[in-house]
């Protein structure tokens, strides 16, 4: 269980974690079912995916004085599309790296890039109401390409870099459906840092 949650003790939210136990578990996640007292006395039950926390990152450089997004497009096999996304992950085998390591190291993964000013926007949980994960959002600005390092289950992974325009067309259309992708843009529009 997470660390606010005691056995027999009522949480912030008046609800009373009766009993917990994994569910199922690999090395990117593990699946909890908590069953729960309600602060009315019904019972209920929680299954909660715990995951480590990730990193989202827009990268945003300048070119001829437009301003340029780079994104990657791949195949999510849960949904069964390719999707366009801001490059973003977790190091599963790494859970104690920062967000800033975290966010160097996926994008120069998956875009091949590095930037030279990392901005830390914020953060926020991807689905509160059934996972514990926590994703921060980084701006990257002045970018050299380098080489990709993707891992080989990334191999159907593109790297596509469009104005900024553009990448608003595609989320204004609905081409881009990743949510971590446009609460990311949301949030850094919104702190007028794009």
């Amino acid at each position: 269980m997470t660390a606010n949650k005691i056995i027999g003790q009522p949480d912030a939210g008046g609800i009373t974690p009766i009993s917990s136990r994994i569910a199922y578990e690999n090395r990117w996640l593990k699946i909890r079912e908590d069953i729960i007292k309600y602060p009315n006395h019904l019972d209920g039950m929680f299954g909660v995916v715990e995951r480590n926390e990730f990193a989202v990152i827009l990268p945003l450089n300048n070119e001829n004085s437009e301003k340029m997004v780079t994104l990657i497009r791949q195949y999510r096999y849960p949904v069964g599309e390719f999707m366009w996304e801001l490059p973003m992950g977790m190091w599963e085998l790494k859970p104690d790296a920062t967000p800033e390591m975290v966010a160097a190291g996926e994008l120069e993964e998956e875009t091949g890039l590095r930037a030279k000013n990392m901005i830390h926007a914020g953060s926020f949980y991807q689905g509160a109401g059934y996972s514990t994960q926590k994703g921060h959002v980084f701006l990257a600005t002045n970018l050299t390409q380098h080489t990709t390092k993707r891992e080989a289950t990334e191999q159907n992974m593109t790297c596509h870099t469009v104005p900024l325009i553009q990448f608003e067309k595609m989320i204004e259309t609905g081409e881009i459906k990743c949510m971590v992708t446009i609460a990311a843009f949301c949030l850094l529009r919104s702190k007028r840092l794009i």
